[in-house]
């Protein structure tokens, strides 16, 4: 096991690699999310089909970049 000090001079964001979230993208994330939430109910009170749920959540993520939209299926 290998233990790692970390100190005022370190940046924990640095040691790992990551970088900070920004602002925009935070919003983009929010905003997608809502959007989501929306289209589900929408889908839930059967105001759009299953298949026009998947086509807006699809352009949504070409919209909004979540950024694991990479990691989600094409078919939501």
């Amino acid at each position: 096991m290998e233990i790692t000090k970390i100190t005022k001079e370190q940046n924990p964001l640095a040691v790992s690699g990551r970088k900070p979230i920004s602002h925009e993208q935070l919003q983009r994330e929010f905003d997608y999310h809502r959007a989501e939430k929306v289209l589900r109910k929408m889908l839930e009170k059967e105001l759009i089909s299953q298949e026009e749920f998947s086509k807006i959540m699809l352009l949504n993520r070409k919209s909004y970049s979540p950024i694991l939209a990479q990691l989600m299926p094409d078919k939501p």
